[in-house]
């Protein structure tokens, strides 16, 4: 059992903006959305994606099996840079799991695959990389100084051409006007519903105070609107539910993303739902309760915990933490998102 002290001294500051000036609104709203350019990911990204891949990838029968994939079945010891570099790797492996039939027949039509310069333990790496590739649109990887140049990264630069060949010749196979539509009609529904969503977000008052935020946003170019059904373009409201919580529009994903609020995580992107239900448990706690999290599903869904309770002596008590590797990562993870953490 694990045990997280919330620090209590910190004060929460109080909600509360004026609306932006209807000019500045308007010039707002006509404002065309800027694209970000996809270079693609550090090389941790594309190990943690790999590993958390190669525990869900679809196992196939043996004599349809073209594909090998060879490594441990046990959980993986996932190491994450922060938040951001989480999502990214888990939004990657599931990519790579949506797609995994057109990713390997691309390995296996352009006859890049099997290689005797990759061995089967990099399959994984070999696909996550690859479902990559092509979303950048078979443009270069740029490298940072940090990374390492990848075997992978270098055999796929010498092969894009004929991947992107064979991506082609499998889109016109299917008749598919892009890769979404090889999927089942009721999963691309599904994805339609689900991104049309409103993108919600919570406020980590341990960092920044709701103010500074909304300053932050309107100096930005966002305008706060009173509705979510007002949202449009370079806009946000703040949730009837959560007082913490914003929200923006879908379309904005990437852009907001690639803030600073986001990259020193202010600001936290997560699903409502898991926001609803901290504000639940935080209603139903009288003066000096403690909490008790049974399994730890979300570190983020603590966090937010966490920072409901900042103004309270509760103590919230964290169940199933296994491993000395998974309590270094809870401490490290703890400590970028200023919680007070004892273990």
């Amino acid at each position: 059992m694990s045990r997280v002290s919330v620090n209590t001294h910190k004060k929460v500051a109080s909600t509360g903006l004026a609306a932006c000036e209807k000019d500045e609104k308007e010039s707002v709203v006509k404002r065309t959305m800027t694209l970000i350019e996809k270079k693609g990911c550090h090389d941790t990204v594309y190990m943690n994606a790999a590993k958390i891949f190669q525990g869900i990838h679809t196992e196939k029968a043996k004599d349809r099996m073209l594909v090998r994939y060879v490594g441990d079945s046990a959980p993986p010891v996932l190491a994450f840079k922060d938040v951001y570099s989480q999502r990214l790797s888990y939004e990657l492996a599931f990519n790579a799991l949506k797609y995994q039939d057109l990713l390997e027949e691309m390995l296996l039509d352009s006859c890049i695959y099997p290689c005797h310069l990759i061995p089967d333990e990099l399959t994984s790496l070999l696909v996550v990389m690859l479902y990559d590739l092509q979303d950048r649109k078979f443009q270069a990887r740029e490298i940072s100084d940090e990374d390492e140049p990848v075997l992978v990264n270098m055999f796929f630069c010498s092969f894009k051409t004929k991947l992107a060949a064979a991506l082609a010749r499998y889109r016109i196979k299917h008749d598919a006007p892009s890769i979404e539509y090889v999927l089942p009609e009721t999963i691309r529904k599904q994805h339609q519903r689900a991104s049309a969503l409103p993108l919600c977000v919570w406020i980590n008052t341990f960092k920044i105070s709701p103010e500074d935020v909304f300053r932050d946003l309107k100096e930005k170019g966002f305008a706060k609107v009173e509705s979510v059904s007002d949202l449009d373009h370079y806009t946000y409201g703040v949730d009837q539910h959560c007082g913490d919580v914003l929200v923006f529009p879908s379309s904005l994903r990437e852009e907001l993303l690639n803030l600073d609020l986001f990259a020193d995580s202010k600001l936290l992107l997560q699903d409502k739902s898991r926001s609803l239900a901290v504000h639940a448990a935080q209603a139903q706690l009288n003066s000096g309760d403690d909490i008790i999290v049974a399994h730890v599903d979300s570190h983020l869904t603590i966090a937010h915990l966490s920072v409901l309770t900042n103004h309270s002596m509760s103590t919230i008590f964290v169940c199933g933490v296994k491993s000395s590797e998974k309590e270094a990562e809870l401490r490290n993870f703890f400590s970028h998102m200023e919680c007070t953490s004892r273990f």
